[in-house]
């Protein structure tokens, strides 16, 4: 298999500075597979609506699709979009194009034309799986146009009823009686330092770049996680937030918990009673939210009417968790600990120790999963600053990226030439020696976990018609965090209402979550010494 071209790899010293630390195993994540499928063969690896799938099942799922979709004439470095839901039809995806060592590119079932398209076009994808429908949106004419637009996407893939002509049914070829063999599915011809998956940025520029994940550093990603949030073989994951997502996926997230032989429950639903129905149901031990879910789920009136003694560990993940709602979380499950995450797709994790002192754990989002994870806080000249004080988080890792995919001219930018992330975060260090998040220089709104990029926002609006200058600014919100305040200056003669402007907006292709949530009509916005429009004094005037 050659280099996948586009990717940025490790220096080759990095390679076997890993490798010797015992970080990177050169296995890939279908032989991965393969290892926790015989060695936890008569457990319960899956649980969705109730029915429990053993790890002896998911492996005959899986090699009978891989063998399918072998079929198709797939091979490794082959690229394949996966938007579906949680369900037991996305781990059996996600391990086929493992043991092919065909890329996956984890799209959210939330997403939509803008961001499809462009992930079909950058990773030149010869696939794409889609559930039918995902609320009232039909996926039906969404494939149709980006296949009659992308020449080289020649398979789709459909969960769920399929009406749509040229389009293979997923759950057809998961019925299918063939069965996989030949070396073409042990993983032989799959090189661990070449990309597993592709996870997608919450960048400032446009729609999301892809993050190429190596199965060396992914597979540390996980082992490395699990490490610090006490899985045991019993345990049971409740995954609600979208399983596409770097967190639910891999920190430590299905992967972490199959790595133990534990169990994954899954959920399509983020509404509090189901969530705790479920807790008491499957006995959960984890669950991994954002914080917004968290709040409204220890806000939640029936909250005391479930039986959440199984329940351990909280890892929030996303953004970031205010320490009163720690607390109260905590003080409402007494038998649960709140274990805050500070990560990013592209590789750093930071974990709350569960040892920690409460009071550290209040405060901090922990510090980093390994002891070569190299982290810098830099100030605007590039000199570190001293403990205590606010500076940008820079960060090169054993399983940190060291370049986004076929966006040289961005990489430039975002990596220094010895290889270290300019992440725009911005952290001080806690004499404890964990970390604190003080916000980020990045142009970034989080809305309830989701990164939204400001200036793709912008770009959108300014196409409308009545529409001068625009400026995209984060409002708080005591639920999601942040919401999307579009500032707008009007062209002479011209008016625009918020749900007018959504509507345009929708019109575009984008995802829901990005819409603006409010809008102020402007003369115009306050400029900074560069002439550039000074967001901080933009939102303090909004507030």
């Amino acid at each position: 298999m050659s280099p996948l071209e586009g990717v940025t790899p490790y220096p080759a010293e990095f390679i076997e500075r890993y490798r010797q630390a015992g970080y990177w195993e050169d296995r890939t994540l279908g032989q991965f597979f393969d290892d926790i499928c015989q060695r936890y063969t008569g457990r319960t690896a899956i649980v969705a609506k109730s029915q429990p799938v053993s790890y002896a099942e998911m492996s005959r799922q899986v090699e009978r699709l891989a063998a399918q979709l072998l079929k198709f004439g797939l091979k490794p470095g082959d690229r394949f979009v996966m938007q579906l839901p949680n369900e037991p039809a996305f781990i059996y995806l996600f391990f086929a194009l493992q043991k092919l060592g065909v890329i996956p590119v984890m799209a959210l079932v939330s997403h939509r034309y803008t961001e499809i398209s462009h992930f079909l076009r950058l990773s030149e994808a010869r696939g794409y799986a889609f559930p039918d429908h995902s609320g009232d949106f039909e996926f039906k004419n969404l494939a149709e146009q980006v296949k009659a637009e992308n020449p080289r996407l020649k398979y789709l893939l459909v969960s769920g009823a399929n009406s749509l002509e040229g389009a293979i049914s997923l759950d057809q070829l998961l019925a299918d009686n063939g069965e996989a063999t030949g070396p073409a599915l042990d993983g032989s011809e799959v090189d661990p330092l070449e990309p597993a998956l592709f996870q997608l940025s919450g960048g400032t520029t446009g729609v999301p770049k892809l993050i190429p994940r190596t199965h060396n550093d992914y597979l540390y990603n996980v082992r490395a996680s699990a490490a610090v949030t006490d899985i045991r073989p019993d345990d049971r994951l409740l995954v609600a937030l979208p399983m596409s997502h770097n967190f639910p996926l891999a920190c430590p997230g299905m992967l972490g918990f199959l790595m133990h032989g534990a169990r994954v429950v899954l959920s399509n639903s983020t509404r509090p009673t189901d969530l705790l129905a479920l807790i008491q149901q499957e006995r959960v031990t984890h669950l991994e939210l954002v914080p917004t879910l968290i709040i409204r789920l220890v806000n939640e009136p029936a909250l005391a009417d479930f039986d959440l003694s199984s329940l351990r560990i909280i890892n929030s993940g996303g953004q970031k968790l205010q320490s009163e709602i720690k607390r109260q979380a905590e003080e409402m499950i007494p038998n649960c600990v709140v274990q805050e995450v500070f990560g990013m797709a592209e590789g750093l994790l930071c974990y709350g120790r569960l040892e920690d002192p409460a009071a550290v754990r209040y405060e901090t989002v922990g510090r980093p999963v390994s002891a070569s994870d190299e982290i810098l806080l830099l100030d605007d000249e590039g000199n570190p600053v001293p403990d205590g004080e606010i500076g940008e988080l820079y960060v090169r890792g054993p399983y940190t990226l060291r370049g986004y995919f076929r966006v040289p001219e961005y990489n430039a930018r975002a990596f220094t030439p010895n290889g270290f992330y300019r992440s725009g975060d911005l952290m001080r260090r806690h004499p404890s020696g964990n970390y604190i998040v003080e916000g980020r220089k990045k142009d970034l709104i989080n809305r309830g976990g989701e990164k939204i990029s400001a200036e793709e926002i912008e770009n959108l609006i300014l196409t409308h018609p009545a529409v001068f200058n625009v400026a995209c600014i984060p409002v708080p919100d005591p639920i999601l965090g942040e919401r999307i305040c579009a500032c707008v200056i009007l062209k002479p003669a011209q008016s625009l209402i918020l749900a007018d402007l959504c509507q345009f907006l929708l019109g575009t292709g984008i995802a829901k979550f990005k819409l603006p949530e409010r809008q102020e009509i402007m003369t115009e916005f306050p400029l900074s010494k560069f002439g550039k429009v000074a967001k901080n004094v933009l939102v303090q005037q909004i507030i």
